[in-house]
């Protein structure tokens, strides 16, 4: 099977612990407004590549990968969950530590076929890195173009699967920022048992020149980036919200 493969890079470092193999993959149904890869939204130009190459490239590099793993980020990993079910197979044969990068989106608990491949493709994952990019339904649509309830939904399937778990979450001014909203975020990931890290990040308009190469409006043309002095005030508000939660 191939993978439709957007890019693979052979040292990250800020995509799950230790030192990382990344693999970008293709395809993605969210629209995020600050999405910082709006190459990776369709397939058009992906790589067809063999799970079989990726963990062959890992391998190459192997020594400086032990306190790390490979990681499937891009787009959108669980759009090509048969794929990723192939590759985390492959990986836990030469216990490779396997991180995925996702919103949950594709999360579909009525599909038995897929959530039966889901299954299988959690057993074989160390850790998932979820963005939850809006705790409010309308003002997620907005800022994605989707709803936000299967990715919730998801969130609690990977708690009570006991499936280790990093919440990510992107602070921009004037759009993710109302403490009110960060509170209940706090208030909701507080109810995951398998909650292990929360990752706030500024936003940055790093990507915004990329927009302009591919043609593509930038919907926060003008936003500036996130003061990081003002974030870590705001990873607060979202940390209270959590032990607001686990202390009841």
């Amino acid at each position: 099977m191939d993978g439709q493969i957007h890019s693979l890079e052979s040292f990250g470092t800020v995509d799950g612990p230790g030192t990382r193999y990344v693999v970008f993959v293709k395809g993605c149904p969210m629209r995020c407004a600050y999405c910082h890869n709006p190459d990776t939204w369709d397939m058009a130009g992906a790589t067809p590549t063999k799970a079989s190459y990726i963990i062959e490239q890992y391998e190459r590099n192997a020594p400086f990968y032990k306190n790390g793993g490979i990681t499937v980020t891009g787009g959108e990993p669980l759009m090509q969950i048969d794929f990723l079910l192939e590759l985390f197979t492959l990986a836990k044969e030469k216990n490779i530590h396997t991180c995925i990068d996702t919103s949950g989106i594709c999360f579909d608990p009525d599909n038995a076929s897929w959530m039966e491949t889901l299954d299988k493709v959690l057993a074989l994952t160390d850790l998932v890195m979820l963005d939850i990019k809006h705790i409010d339904p309308e003002k997620h649509k907005e800022l994605t173009g989707q709803p936000n309830d299967k990715i919730l939904a998801f969130a609690k399937y990977l708690s009570g699967k006991n499936i280790d778990t990093w919440i990510r979450h992107v602070v921009v001014p004037g759009i993710t920022d109302d403490d009110t909203y960060l509170y209940k975020l706090g208030y909701f990931i507080g109810g995951l048992s398998s909650l292990k890290a929360l990752d706030v990040l500024p936003y940055h308009t790093m990507g915004e020149s990329k927009y302009e190469k591919l043609g593509i409006p930038y919907r926060l043309k003008g936003v500036p980036p996130m003061d990081k002095d003002k974030l870590i005030e705001k990873k607060q508000v979202i940390l209270d919200g959590i032990k607001a939660r686990r202390a009841e």
